[in-house]
């Protein structure tokens, strides 16, 4: 089985290390092209204006000066010798990957893009409490449960259409009693967050980040599940469409379209 290996965090990051572990358990023909650069919250982005520049750093290993959309598809279509890939793992991502915030998510978007291009794809994240320099994650329990989960979901397999996105919790192996298959949750609150500051030339800048307020998800997301100390394995797809409200509009803006009016002006 040949396995490529991408991520978010960088090609220097530990997670990508910790993933390269966890494909090892599994074959020796493993390839990885991740980012040149940390890629956090980039999505599904191209590298569309400027040129992309790849650096070799052996004949199996890549660094690329672009997005985890852009390694995936370089990898598949430039630089991987012979057969493409047979399965796609972009992680482990420091930090969970759950709820809305995988439209943001560079690690899912990585998986995305292999998925596209034919291949199944798992996305893996390594939930932390905090997110301060000095904390490690719990690699361990990525590397710990990873390749098991990979490979009962290669056995059972999955439509097409659709990747795998896995959270570990962030506690240690032996305090992991479950494994549960999810749905995406939504979080009750908006945890993005922007701070002012102003530079010592009197100019301001902007901070962007998360508040660590907890939501109070429900039972069967992939919130719950991590909440409560268990590995969530979610089904994603990309298909966006609300099938309620298409059958909703239909009624009423199916047919003909409507002619357009002329705005009114407010009295001034």
């Amino acid at each position: 089985m040949r396995i490529l290996l991408t991520n978010d965090d960088g090609i220097n990051a530990p997670g990508l290390q910790s993933l390269e572990r966890i494909a090892r358990a599994l074959t020796d023909d493993v390839w990885i092209c991740a980012p040149e650069y940390e890629q956090s919250g980039a999505s599904r982005a191209l590298t569309l204006s400027d040129p992309i520049r790849v650096r070799k750093l052996d004949d199996r290993c890549f660094a690329v000066e672009g997005t985890p959309t852009d390694c995936v598809m370089m990898a598949v279509q430039q630089l991987i010798d012979g057969p493409a890939p047979d399965l796609v793992l972009s992680g482990v991502n420091r930090g969970q990957n759950l709820a809305e915030d995988v439209t943001l998510s560079g690690t899912v978007a990585g998986a995305i893009e292999g998925m596209t291009h034919g291949i199944p794809s798992i996305a893996l994240s390594q939930t932390m409490t905090f997110f301060h320099e000095e904390i490690v994650a719990h690699w361990e329990t990525a590397e710990a449960f990873g390749p098991g989960i990979i490979q009962r979901l290669l056995e059972v397999g999955w439509p097409a259409d659709v990747i795998m996105n896995v959270n570990f919790p962030a506690v240690s192996p032996d305090k992991v009693a479950e494994v549960e298959v999810t749905r995406q949750g939504f979080r009750d609150g908006l945890l993005r967050t922007m701070e002012k500051r102003t530079d010592l030339r009197g100019r301001d800048y902007y901070w962007m980040g998360f508040s660590a307020k907890a939501s109070q998800p429900a039972v069967g997301t992939d919130l719950r599940a991590i909440y409560e100390g268990r590995i969530s394995v979610t089904p994603l797809h990309i298909d966006l469409t609300h099938n309620e409200t298409v059958h909703a509009l239909k009624g009423v803006l199916g047919g003909a379209p409507p002619k357009s009016v002329k705005p009114v002006r407010a009295d001034r």
